[in-house]
């Protein structure tokens, strides 16, 4: 199985796991599934460290590539066809993060690793219970 782990689930994963539902816990560690990470991800952790709203942030981005690698998750770019969605995507929900996620998840045809009902809103296939 293939998923995208929404950023907030990320972020979980690496320092707060017990938050994680037990079916995106078990999701992530088994060595069988892809896990996808988005570009978004990277983008929107860097974004919040600049301004403020993660001060762990820094220490993150700086070892990005390693924790990445350490657990076998891979990386998602973010292509032209990606972005025209996320910007196409109807509804009034703003966070350009969610809606490349949600536009992702969408053309990939991937279930998305997240606790936040807007993305489903958007209409990405939201995993978490």
């Amino acid at each position: 199985m293939t998923v995208l782990v929404d950023t907030h689930a990320l972020l979980w994963w690496w320092a707060q796991p017990d938050k994680l539902s037990p079916r995106v816990h078990a999701l992530i560690r088994d060595p069988s599934n892809r896990v996808w990470v988005s570009a978004a991800s990277s983008w929107e952790i860097a974004t919040k460290y600049r301004i403020g709203k993660l001060p762990s942030g820094g220490r993150i981005a700086q070892d990005w590539s390693r924790r990445i690698l350490s657990d076998g998750f891979i990386e998602l770019d973010i292509t032209p066809a990606h972005a025209l969605k996320a910007g196409l995507l109807p509804g009034k929900h703003r966070d350009p993060f969610d809606r490349m996620l949600a536009a992702q998840s969408l053309l990939e045809g991937v279930g998305i690793l997240s606790i936040d009902p807007a993305l489903s809103d958007l209409g990405a296939e939201r995993i978490w219970e």
